[in-house]
């Protein structure tokens, strides 16, 4: 079997959840005798080819049908959501010799291309909601949408002349990350294959981190509490209500220390974070550590240093840093949001809060702090389910399952 997987951008200094599904379920496929590809826009790319995990990485040119649009405003929908369009991408894909299935993870105009050209070669396509689309808050929706405001988009024709608006109504299949977005797919199109499948993670790699070498590089004593968060610095993510976490704690945990890991997506929010930790006095208490590459080891140490993993999101589809903690032996403090309480559960392998209550998180990471035997149990029991539930090798088997039934079906020829 051929795949052809299609994100929107596909580049290792701006990693996130998606790209690491696909690279993963692609080389699980790769190990199991199908061929696989990664063809994609060049956003944020130095190089229009490239190997990743033993994977081939296509990327081609694109750009963004509006009048007026800055080169900044430009540089923030490259990071995220943007909705491009890329004549190279549609002849890529055209042009990909004994393609069997496509199978695309995003939306728009990008995933409207993906469509198009499936149903000229008269192959079926699958598409991954990976961001959530009916499960989204308006706030997050919006912030998609910032950086065109006051530009002139004329791209719409495009959009219509490749099927954006039909992407998932024309799909063989959607899959879903989280439960809740499975259900209001599946009552969006009743008709439709709509499949719950969660992420995986690398479970040997994670379970093996040097806590102690991190903290070193970081300067952070050995023995102080440590709380960490790894996400995009965005308004999403909500890293900037851990800093009142933080200020609550104070009292109790004078020497509470937290670090901040991920690539910055909004610039102004990142700004805000770092001046509100200087307000606060918690500059030499708190890390803000702006990325850090897929494979780096310092990621997967990063998580054997901390205490307490805490997930603050107003939105998230999965979470599949939850699932690195707990690969990693974490416990973790968590938002009841998207994706999250279809896999963990309150009190038995981790801690969910409402999000946007921070005297809620702070009471959570009390708990923990005071309790390590309640700590240690949530984290055992996080990492059983991880490795019951979630190597990528289950994942994809599952995702294998549903290619060869639509393969099966060939609903487009």
């Amino acid at each position: 079997m051929k795949i052809v997987m299609v994100p929107r951008r596909f580049v290792q200094s701006e990693w996130g959840g998606t790209e690491t599904v696909v690279l993963q379920t692609a080389r699980c496929l790769k190990s199991l005798g199908h061929e696989t590809v990664i063809v994609c826009p060049n956003a944020l790319a130095d190089t229009n080819r490239e190997n990743i995990g033993g994977v081939e990485v296509v990327r081609t040119g694109y750009f963004y049908p509006y009048l007026g649009l800055s080169r900044e405003a430009r540089h923030t929908l490259d990071k995220k959501g943007g909705n491009m369009f890329s004549f190279s991408l549609l002849r890529t894909l055209m042009g990909i010799p004994h393609v069997d299935l496509i199978h695309l993870h995003t939306l728009k105009r990008i995933g409207g291309i993906g469509r198009y050209v499936a149903r000229r070669r008269k192959i079926p396509y699958v598409v991954s909601l990976h961001g959530g689309v009916h499960d989204v808050p308006q706030s997050e929706a919006e912030s998609f949408t910032e950086p065109t405001r006051g530009a002139l988009e004329w791209g719409k024709l495009l959009g219509w002349a490749v099927g954006s608006r039909r992407v998932l109504e024309d799909a063989a299949a959607i899959v879903c990350v989280g439960q809740e977005e499975q259900r209001r797919t599946q009552a969006a199109y009743p008709g439709k294959k709509v499949l719950f499948l969660p992420n995986g993670v690398d479970l040997n790699r994670f379970a093996q981190g040097d806590g102690a070498r991190f903290r070193a590089e970081h300067g952070i004593p050995d023995g102080v509490p440590m709380l960490l968060t790894v996400g995009r610095i965005d308004p999403q993510k909500n890293q900037r209500m851990l800093l009142d976490v933080v200020a609550r704690l104070t009292p109790k945990h004078p020497d509470l220390h937290l670090v901040l890991v991920g690539h910055v997506t909004n610039d102004e929010y990142r700004q805000a974070l770092v001046q509100e930790m200087a307000d606060r006095g918690l500059s030499g208490r708190v890390k803000l550590i702006p990325g850090l590459q897929a494979d780096s080891a310092s990621l997967v140490d990063a998580y054997h240093a901390a205490n307490l993993f805490v997930l603050p999101s107003v939105h998230e589809p999965f979470g599949i840093v939850i699932l690195e903690a707990w690969a990693a032996g974490r416990p973790v403090v968590a938002s009841r949001v998207g994706g999250i309480p279809s896999f963990v559960e309150d009190g038995v392998d981790g801690l969910l809060v409402e999000s946007g209550d921070a005297a809620g998180f702070a009471d959570a990471v009390a708990a923990c702090l005071s309790s390590p035997e309640r700590a240690a149990s949530m984290a055992a029991a996080g990492r059983h389910k991880a490795r019951a539930r979630y190597s990528w090798d289950a994942v994809t088997g599952q995702l294998l399952d549903l290619y060869r039934e639509v393969l099966g079906e060939h609903p487009l020829c």
